[in-house]
């Protein structure tokens, strides 16, 4: 995740040389392409994963042999329903969040490609989330970062070009990303095979079961959904920042940018208190899934906070490295001030949710996305319509409905820890050896 951090910030570079209009597309794109790695990774590979962990820890292997089967069952699906949706209905929220012009073009040509090969994203996503459920995070990060490096001067020689030519250009980072997806899921169903997962997977004599696939979408649907509610803010802030013109919609991709770069980092720590969670409460031990979701939240909020704090005192560095138009750089500077400081606490939020997946609890996380989306969204109208604060007004609001998120999610587990559902005395806890 560290890694996807730096491969981000020179995957922007790259768009910002083609100009400000390949940033302005690319911050209409974005949301998107978040939303569908979020689900993916994070909402669905949540449910895939704790699944498999929880099948583990109650001992059911047949169970986990079989989830195989119907995790590439979904991941097609997902695929298949993410690519129609691009090529339908995309094209004209992007119109609707203020794109027009060279910035439309340039989404186009970015969206057709990213979108057009969905199905290759969501099998990486979901053969990785199998070897996490299985606790192998090693197998999963070694190949993410192989293929991250390679992805770099990949991404930088289509989208440029190198010598005479003159590359793909917007299109030119899409097709570094299938390339290097498509090899992830082969490296990645190679390693399932042969037995990381602790079991040997089954496909073709396995019957798909509603129970099976039950077991997956309890987790993963309520996390997509708050995944999906989020990219809606998204869209919805990034159409009231559209409304100030195409250097502030282009600036304040550049400082989104790094909140879509510091949540991969939640991600990663997130994504082993899901297995981990999953495994104790699968066996039903509460006292040590409490214990772990704590300390990898708390870990989040310092790593995250570090990064975010370190970002609102020095904006402008990280605005410079990759433009030096002054309105850009001013719309980018406005974000960090504002927004960057309340990072730590979505970062604790965010690795709690994903501790939540592990639990099978996702009630509250869903319930506090949804008031982080209320608070965002009619705050920022507020702030526009209302007040006339302007763009600092948009980001205010932002800032404010990220401090909500993380504090409701936080608040409510202090208050009300997670406990067994099944009656005392029914079943004895098990304990989870390292």
């Amino acid at each position: 995740m560290v890694v996807q951090v730096f491969v981000a910030i020179a995957e922007t570079w790259f768009i910002a040389q083609l100009g400000a209009d390949a940033l302005a597309g690319f911050a209409l794109v974005l949301p998107f392409l978040v939303l569908m790695h979020n689900t993916a990774n994070g909402g669905m590979g949540g449910g895939v994963a704790s699944a498999l962990a929880r099948a583990l820890g109650g001992g059911r292997l047949e169970d986990a042999r079989a989830l195989v089967a119907h995790t590439l069952v979904l991941a097609a699906g997902f695929g298949l329903l993410f690519a129609f949706l691009a090529w339908t209905v995309a094209p004209q929220l992007y119109r609707a969040m203020g794109g027009g012009g060279l910035a439309l073009e340039r989404a186009f040509a970015f969206s057709n490609v990213v979108f057009g090969a969905a199905v290759v994203v969501w099998a990486s996503a979901f053969l990785g989330a199998l070897l996490r459920g299985a606790g192998d995070t090693a197998t999963p990060s070694r190949i993410g970062l192989v293929m991250s490096i390679a992805y770099v001067p990949l991404a930088g020689a289509l989208t440029l070009g190198v010598g005479d030519w003159s590359g793909f250009g917007m299109s030119g980072p899409g097709i570094a990303g299938i390339f290097t997806m498509g090899g992830s899921a082969l490296l990645l169903a190679r390693a399932i095979w042969r037995g990381k997962l602790g079991v040997v997977p089954r496909l073709g004599s396995v019957r798909l079961q509603r129970r099976l696939f039950g077991e997956i979408l309890r987790v993963g649907l309520p996390s997509s959904f708050t995944a999906l509610v989020a990219s809606l803010a998204a869209l919805l802030m990034t159409g009231l920042v559209g409304r100030f013109g195409t250097d502030a919609l282009a600036g304040y991709g550049v400082g989104l940018r790094l909140e879509y770069m510091v949540a991969p980092l939640a991600y990663g720590i997130g994504t082993g208190l899901t297995t981990m969670v999953g495994v104790a409460s699968g066996a039903n031990d509460w006292n040590r899934a409490m214990r772990v979701a704590w300390i990898g939240g708390l870990q989040a909020f310092v790593l995250i906070g570090t990064i975010g704090w370190t970002a609102a005192l020095m904006p402008q560095t990280w605005s410079h490295l990759f433009t030096s138009d002054l309105q850009v750089v001013a719309a980018s500077t406005g974000y960090l001030k504002h927004v960057a400081p309340f990072y730590c606490l979505m970062g604790l939020g965010l690795a709690l949710y994903f501790a939540a997946q592990g639990a099978g609890r996702m009630t509250v996380p869903v319930a506090a996305g949804l008031v982080r989306v209320g608070v965002a969204t009619a705050g920022g109208w507020f702030a526009v319509e209302t007040m006339g604060l302007g763009l600092d007004g948009v980001f205010a609001s932002m800032a404010t409905g990220m401090a909500v998120y993380g504090c409701l999610i936080a608040g409510s587990l202090l208050i009300m820890p997670w406990r067994t559902r099944i009656p005392r005395g029914r079943q004895k806890p098990r304990t989870i050896q390292c």
